[in-house]
């Protein structure tokens, strides 16, 4: 593995990008790790997916860049591993070859167990139902629809389907399943569990690093993930909506 001072901080933006760091967070880390081991003329350009990058070693010129940076999950773990090392190295007390290992060690952090995201999506939901008015009925409901959206988010992500894909189809899957509870009696209010169970979906990481990218200038970078955040919502309300006016069709009349 390389461990020349000038690929460090371009491996280290990539990893930050790949798990959901706002733009103004890579570029300053990545500065931060060329000043460190003063490397001469660093200029860096970080885009939503893609790194470009020049700076000059031992007199000689040389760029990398990552052309496409494919975001994944969300890995705040990783993102706060990654800012530590980059103070460790600013406070000289990791070589080069010592901070590429860390970083390797960091790229295998692992996400957390599927019973726990799970739960964590089932408690989620019924804790949102409850909180936007619905009953302990409806709380109980949407948590057992958290529990068939994240087990089929999981099955997607196995699969590799589209983002835009991934969210139209778990908005209505995740409607028809509280649907069918609220016409077998169980419930009270199916807008409530619908709200508590779509949740999980709702783009709040894209939408909130799209405007701290705003506040730091990048304005090319906040308003694609804003356009991110758009569609997302879109393909939700399409879902959810589908649904419900195909039921309503069905039952003669509307079920909210």
């Amino acid at each position: 593995m390389p461990s020349s001072p000038l690929e460090l901080p371009f491996q280290m933006g990539q990893v930050l990008l790949e798990n959901g760091a706002e733009i103004s967070r890579v570029q300053e880390t990545m500065e931060r790790v060329a000043r460190a081991y003063d490397i001469e003329g660093f200029d860096v350009y970080v885009l939503t997916n893609s790194i470009f990058a020049t700076a000059t070693e031992d007199g000689v010129s040389h760029s990398t860049t990552f052309r496409y940076v494919p975001g994944t999950a969300v890995h705040l773990g990783r993102i706060m591993a990654v800012n530590q090392l980059s103070r460790e190295i600013a406070d000289g007390l990791h070589t080069p070859g010592e901070a590429m290992k860390r970083l390797s060690d960091i790229r295998t952090f692992p996400y957390s167990p599927f019973l726990s995201r799970m739960l964590c999506c089932a408690v989620g939901s019924a804790a949102f139902s409850f909180l936007f008015g619905g009953g302990w009925v409806d709380a109980v409901v949407a948590f057992f629809c958290g529990l068939v959206l994240e087990a089929y988010l999981d099955f997607t992500a196995r699969k590799k389907l589209s983002k835009f894909l991934t969210n139209l189809s778990a908005s209505a899957l995740v409607t028809l399943c509280g649907a069918a509870f609220f016409l077998l009696g169980l419930g009270n209010n199916m807008d409530k569990i619908i709200i508590g169970s779509i949740i999980r979906l709702v783009p709040g990481v894209a939408l909130t690093n799209s405007i701290r990218d705003f506040f730091s200038g990048d304005y090319l970078s906040g308003a694609i993930r804003m356009l991110d955040a758009l569609l997302v919502g879109g393909c939700i309300a399409v879902g959810v909506g589908f649904i419900i006016r195909v039921l309503s069709l069905l039952t003669g009349g509307a079920l909210l």
